[in-house]
């Protein structure tokens, strides 16, 4: 059975919707227009042709020599069809005498018919037999209406009948051709210009139209202006406004542009709102983060000094000093990682200098290796070639040690995570991908992996004391870069994408400090790592 693939139409624009329903209502009402004049016009065709015909009727129920009608309306003697003479009578009229349903003399008015002198015979010639069949088939009776009949030969006329001499009818026709022809010429003219004056309708209503609308335009084309706006974050200036020629009040469209600035009003006030709430916290964070940097280093240094003093202290204190340290250095990594959030959303720039990702991408998996003592499988994919970012050494080193920190700590013993760097000649990025075959990442979890603060559940759980500010800071750094940051998983499979945009480096600069160890398995890595 053959499936038929129907393509759904597209919504109709309102300029068309309108345009569309102005030609309508313009083809109905020019429809009623004609129909009712072309009614008019053939009841008063055939009104005038009737008269004539009666007229005729009248002279042949006069008998010969201008006498009266005889009882009932016969001729009183004579040929009844001596009024078929050609006299006053249009070709193709003609006459016929009915007896007993047959006819028995007809004639008719040729086109060369003249006037016949005294004595002359009639120009009139006696119509054909299928014409007389026809005719006696009409069953016409005498003292009726017009009628029309077609005839072969004649086409269409109007018959009327007449009573003639002992029980006889006459029957008088005249062509109706004349009447058929102007009622054509007339349903084609209106057709002709009902066509016309509606298609200069539809182009002059798409132009009356598109103009009309030109004002809504205006105000969609403010409120696309103000839907692009980064308005989720950030420092916005919702300057966007309608026209004051579009936001009157009076008119449809200036309702419509009015609401949307009082709209837009009402959003600018509560992003001012937010903005300065948000300048406030971040303005507390970067304080009280640099502030708790002194007490917390105090901290740290006087745990220390008392741990390595010369005054015996026993294992309770010890360890409890040990605790501290411990405490103190992961609170002061938090602290760093606020203080550097508040910054990069401050907006201070990063220095920037040619680096080349791979010697950043050894030493920060040497260092993943050696703090996971061993637990995980390493793997380094490295280009042949240079693969330079034009970035911050330090602050990528910080978004590779993260990534990696984050692959070590919330998957289990024996994962292998492989470190990838993808460049190409020509092309503006370079990729570096983190990629482990562990858990995976929740689903409910993963559109909310780059938020501050955000942890997953116990297949990914923190079990070395993880703020979740890692990958928030690995997301702000990459921004700061103009790059992105990406993250796919399945069960098996988690991928962090890193795009940095690539920057050209020297022919001559060799990558001879980094020695590639592409595809090497379980903890082997290159010399240099």
């Amino acid at each position: 059975m053959n499936r038929r693939t129907y393509r759904r139409r597209g919504p109709w624009t309102l300029r068309t919707r309108l345009v569309v329903s102005a030609v309508t209502l313009i083809a109905v009402v020019a429809a009623v227009i004609g129909s009712v004049t072309t009614i008019a016009f053939r009841s008063y065709m055939y009104g005038k042709l009737d008269d004539q015909l009666r007229s005729i009727a009248m002279r042949a129920a006069k008998p010969p020599g201008g006498g009266g009608l005889m009882p009932g309306g016969a001729l009183p003697g004579g040929d009844p069809l001596a009024f078929v003479d050609g006299r006053g009578l249009p070709v193709g009229a003609f006459g016929a005498v009915l007896v007993d349903g047959s006819v028995t003399g007809s004639r008719v008015v040729p086109e060369s018919s003249t006037t016949p002198g005294p004595g002359a015979e009639d120009s009139g010639q006696p119509m054909t037999g299928a014409q007389q069949k026809a005719l006696a088939a009409a069953d016409t009776p005498a003292g009726g209406g017009a009628r029309s009949i077609d005839l072969p030969g004649l086409g269409a006329n109007r018959v009327q009948a007449v009573a003639g001499p002992q029980g006889t009818t006459v029957l008088v026709g005249i062509p109706a051709a004349e009447v058929h022809g102007a009622l054509t010429t007339l349903i084609l003219v209106e057709v002709c210009v009902t066509g016309a004056g509606l298609i200069a309708a539809g182009i002059a209503g798409a132009a009356m139209v598109g103009v009309a609308l030109r004002p809504l335009r205006r105000v969609a084309a403010t409120a696309t202006r103000v839907s692009e706006l980064p308005l989720h974050s950030g420092e916005v200036a919702l300057l966007e406004r309608v026209p004051d020629a579009e936001a009157d009040p009076r008119t449809e469209v200036g309702q419509v542009g009015a609401a949307l600035n009082r709209m837009l009003g009402h959003v600018g006030s509560a992003l001012e709102v937010r903005q300065e709430s948000e300048t406030r916290v971040r303005q507390f964070v970067a304080d009280a983060s640099h502030e708790l940097r002194t007490p917390l280093a105090s901290i740290r240094g006087y745990a220390e000094l008392t741990r390595r003093g010369r005054e015996e202290t026993g294992p309770d204190t010890r360890h409890a000093l040990g605790r501290i340290e411990s405490e103190a250095e992961r609170m002061t990594g938090m602290v760093e990682d606020l203080l550097l959030l508040a910054r990069l959303d401050a907006g201070r720039p990063l220095s920037h200098e040619s680096t080349d990702l791979s010697p950043v991408v050894v030493d920060a998996v040497s260092d993943a290796r050696a703090a996971g003592q061993g637990e995980h499988h390493w793997r380094l994919e490295l280009p042949d070639e240079p693969a330079t970012v034009h970035g911050d050494p330090p602050r990528l080193h910080q978004v590779l040690v993260n990534l990696l920190a984050n692959a070590r700590t919330h998957t289990p013993p024996g994962t292998t995570v492989t470190v990838r760097v993808r460049a190409a000649a020509g092309h503006p990025w370079v990729t570096l991908e983190v990629q482990d075959d562990g858990p995976g990442i929740p689903p409910q979890l993963l559109p909310h992996v780059f938020e501050r603060f955000a942890r997953g559940d116990a297949s990914r759980s923190r079990q070395a004391g993880s703020t979740g500010l890692g990958l928030a800071i690995v997301q702000a750094v990459v921004t700061a870069h103009g790059g992105r940051v990406e993250v796919s998983s399945v069960p098996g499979r988690t991928v962090f994408a890193v795009q940095l945009p690539a920057a050209s480096v020297a022919p001559a600069q060799s990558q001879a400090s980094v020695a590639p160890a592409h595809s090497q398995q379980g903890d082997r890595l290159s010399t240099s790592a």
